[in-house]
Formats: C-alpha cells, sequence, structure tokens
C-alpha cells in the first residue's frame, strides 16, 4: 500500500515539476536570444501553450503586436474552413449573348469569373492549363459555335476593380508573390523571364524568353550582370493594368537564369490565351478581345451574360488550402478573403472579407486589438497580431473534424509542423510541436526588426523551439 502512495505521489509531483523545467528553459532560450546582437533592436512575441488544455507554459510579450507576416495565414485558412466550407469551389461561367445558328454566334463568348486562383495553375492534375482548354473548347464545341461574330469579353467585374489589398509595398507588387487577385486569374498570374548574363560585371542582360507573351504591356528592361555567385538582385515592377513591366537590378554572371515576376492584367491574358486556343480549332472571331475593365474605363458595364452554357469548377478548398500553407501561395489568401466577403457580404473586396474574417475570430476568443488584418496573406507589413492570438488559433483548429486537413497541409521545418512567415525584417513561426515524451504544445514566435540575415536568425530561433522537443 505504501509502494503504491509512493509512485502516486511522484506522478502528481512529477507534472507540475516537468512543466516548471520547460518554462525555465525556455526563459533561459529566449533571454539568449534576445542578449543576440541581432536582437538589439528587435521586437519579439512568443507564446506557448498546453495543446491539451490550452493553458500558458510560456510567454515573453505574448500579447505585443507584431508584424506575423505568413503565419496570419492561419487566421484566413480556419476562417475559409469554417465559412466557406472545406468542399468550397470557385466558379467560373462560361457563356454568350445574342444567338446560335447555323454554328454562327451572333453575339459575344463570354467568360464572367469569381476569383478563381487556380485557373490554368500547374499544381492540381486534372485542372492544369490543357485540362482547362480541354473542357473550354468541349462547351463551346457542345454549344455548335464554330464561328464568333463579335468579340470574346472576359468578366473579371464581380471580384471588384482593385485587385491588390492597400498597404502591399510597392516593389513587391511585381513578384510572384504580389500578384492580385482578380475575378479572372491564369496562371497563377505569373510571368517568367528567362534571363543570359552578359560575361563582365556591368554588362547587359538578355531575356531570351518570356513566358506567357505579354498582352496588353512591353518589358522595359534594365538588368545588368553583376559578378559570379553574387546572387538574385533583380526586381520587377508592375503596377495593376501597367503598360509597362519594369526589370531592374543585378544577376550573377553564368549561367541563364529564369525570374518571376507577376502580370499586369491577368483577364487579358487569358482572353488572348482563349482566342489561341479557338484558332486552333478553326473557329474564327471577328471582333476583338474586352475585358469588364476595359468598360469600366469607359463609364460603362461590360455586356451581360445571356445564355449560360456551364460552369468551370475550380479544386475544393481542401486541395487549395495545402499549397496555400505549403507553398505560402499568397493569391490564394486573397482569393479566400474576397470569396468570403462575396459569400457574406455579396462585395468580393479585400476589406469586406477581412471584417467578416475579424469578425469570425472576434466571436472566438481574438479581440480586435489582437489582430489587425489588411489582406488575407500577411504581405502588408500593416498587418500585426499577437503570438496569442496565433495560439488561440491554433487551438481552436486542433478540436475541429477538419483538423487533419490542416494539420496535413503544414510545413515541416526542423522536425516541426509549423506554419512560417517571412517579409522585410520579419521572422515568425506558429504551430505544433510534440515531445518526445508525448506532452504536445501549440506555440508562436514572432520577431520584427532583427538586424541582418534571417540564415543567421534562423537557428537561433530553433533552438528555442527545441526546448518542447
Amino acid at each position: 500500500m505504501r509502494k503504491i502512495f509512493v509512485s502516486l505521489l511522484l506522478i502528481t509531483f512529477s507534472v507540475p515539476v516537468f512543466a516548471q523545467e520547460v518554462k525555465t528553459r525556455l526563459a533561459t532560450a529566449t533571454q539568449h536570444l534576445l542578449n543576440d546582437v541581432q536582437m538589439k533592436n528587435a521586437s519579439i512575441s512568443f507564446y506557448v501553450a498546453d495543446a491539451s488544455t490550452g493553458k500558458l507554459v510560456y510567454q515573453y510579450n505574448g500579447e505585443k503586436g507584431l508584424s506575423p507576416a505568413s503565419t496570419q495565414k492561419i487566421f484566413t485558412t480556419v476562417a475559409t474552413f469554417e465559412i466557406l466550407g472545406d468542399n468550397y469551389t470557385f466558379k467560373t461561367d462560361i457563356g454568350y449573348n445574342g444567338n446560335v445558328s447555323n454554328g454562327i454566334l451572333k453575339g459575344d463568348l463570354i467568360v464572367r469569373g469569381f476569383g478563381d486562383p487556380t485557373l490554368g495553375s500547374w499544381r492540381y492534375a486534372g485542372f492544369k492549363p490543357e485540362d482547362v482548354k480541354e473542357k473550354f473548347l468541349s462547351i463551346i464545341a457542345n454549344a455548335g459555335i464554330q464561328q464568333i461574330d463579335g468579340n470574346i469579353i472576359i468578366d473579371e467585374s464581380s471580384w471588384g476593380f482593385n485587385p491588390t489589398p492597400g498597404g502591399w509595398p510597392w516593389d513587391d507588387l511585381g513578384n510572384y508573390y504580389g500578384a492580385g487577385d482578380w475575378g479572372i486569374n491564369w496562371n497563377e498570374n505569373q510571368i517568367n523571364l528567362t534571363l543570359r548574363p552578359g560575361k563582365s560585371v556591368g554588362d547587359d542582360v538578355a531575356v531570351t524568353k518570356i513566358d506567357p507573351q505579354l498582352q496588353g504591356a512591353k518589358l522595359v528592361n534594365r538588368l545588368t550582370t553583376g559578378s559570379a555567385g553574387s546572387g538574385d538582385n533583380s526586381t520587377i515592377y508592375v503596377a495593376p493594368y501597367s503598360p509597362v513591366v519594369y526589370a531592374d537590378g543585378s544577376v550573377p554572371a553564368g549561367k541563364s537564369l529564369m525570374i518571376t515576376g507577376s502580370m499586369p492584367n491577368p483577364p487579358l491574358q487569358f482572353g488572348y490565351e482563349l482566342k489561341k486556343w479557338l484558332g486552333e480549332k478553326n473557329i474564327s472571331l471577328t471582333g476583338e478581345i474586352k475585358t469588364a475593365s476595359d468598360f469600366i474605363l469607359m463609364d460603362k458595364n461590360a455586356p451581360k451574360m445571356t445564355t449560360k452554357l456551364a460552369v468551370y469548377n475550380s479544386p475544393s478548398a481542401r486541395d487549395i488550402i495545402y499549397h496555400f500553407l505549403r507553398k505560402s501561395v499568397n493569391l490564394y489568401g486573397e482569393s479566400f478573403a474576397k470569396a468570403i466577403g462575396w459569400q457574406e457580404k455579396n462585395n468580393a473586396s479585400t476589406a469586406a472579407g477581412v471584417s467578416v474574417i475579424r469578425k469570425f475570430w472576434l466571436e472566438n476568443g481574438i479581440n480586435y486589438a489582437s489582430l489587425h488584418m489588411i489582406d488575407g496573406s500577411g504581405l502588408s507589413p500593416q498587418d500585426y497580431v499577437t503570438a496569442h492570438a496565433e495560439v488561440t488559433a491554433l487551438l481552436y483548429a486542433q478540436k475541429k473534424d477538419w483538423f487533419s486537413e490542416f494539420y496535413k497541409s503544414l510545413p515541416t521545418y526542423n522536425g516541426t509542423k509549423m506554419k512560417s512567415g517571412t517579409i522585410s525584417a520579419c521572422k515568425a513561426y506558429a504551430g505544433y510541436q510534440t515531445s518526445k515524451s508525448g506532452k504536445k504544445y501549440v506555440f508562436s514566435m514572432i520577431i520584427n526588426d532583427y538586424y541582418g540575415s534571417q540564415y543567421n536568425l534562423l537557428p537561433k530561433m530553433y533552438k528555442i523551439l527545441d526546448v518542447l522537443k
């Protein structure tokens, strides 16, 4: 009997002692980081909770709001699961106005989009560009259309005129991760530039290929050759609807390389792609390619679709979320935010969607002061969130029946399931860790305004998080 009593006593006291040990080790490791030269002028928000009880294990400035970068995608993802549902699909309508007689469409062929960010993406089996081409041509063929005596109208107006959130930095907009979200997107709104550097520092850099070929815009190339091994220091500058794509900076001498930027006008780009497909099937077009923005600039509405032929559906939200979290595709976050605004407020603007997301979290334990969202992806440095808020969201997620899909979608860094976040002078991680003893933790660590390279900072952050292993 005495042996049983002693055993129970040891179990009773070992749990809090172990928890106290983890707290002490986290405090020591955190202080060590704070003493590092990279942190001299930096700010940190760090919070660790017991995954089973939700109780605080350790925190340092856990209520301090900082720019979270892509760890903010956690809030958008959970709201998407809860508001839109994991089976949600983005829709694109294909139809026309006028009538079809003897194979001739006397009217306009119209494609009206509702923000599908995967249209023409290379990531999804059965939804790649060649699959989209096959499905669209099949729909048109089944309608008996052999000639179009009218225009191709690409109507992106349901998603509004402004494709990018406020607060996105100018030097991000032209890069692939700064691609805006239109009602019609194509190829994740990316363009690839293949470059051939010169032999000497300062030589011009030749652009040997632009894929896809730009429509409605011209490339201005001011790239120069840097020293071998100097890295890619190029920047692509593009504004939405701009007729100019401007490439500046340097790339290292040596082999050819490819850089990726954002399209200035994806709806127009898709319109030309569709015209090319029709031409391959000898379906002629007497008119032009027009987008909703063309009509908006004339203070007019785009022609209405009077006959809907079919609806093209995107992959499911759960499949999109996988790449949203794994590959941190900002376009997807903006698409989800706008889709939430469209469903809940009949307003597919970033502001409308973000307001719904913030209200959702307000109702689930995160006040407005702890979650200030400008966008759905975290690219804006005007976003700020507390580490405690991110932990609250992660604790909420693990109670849901879709949690396995969410958890599977999280990347693995340093042996830990966690979402990363990176923008200028910001590095963040938020996720889940199971210790060797089986203890489960939920954590968030956000650092802003650190000095030097993020690659020097990473092992120092990992050292703290390794305490949870």
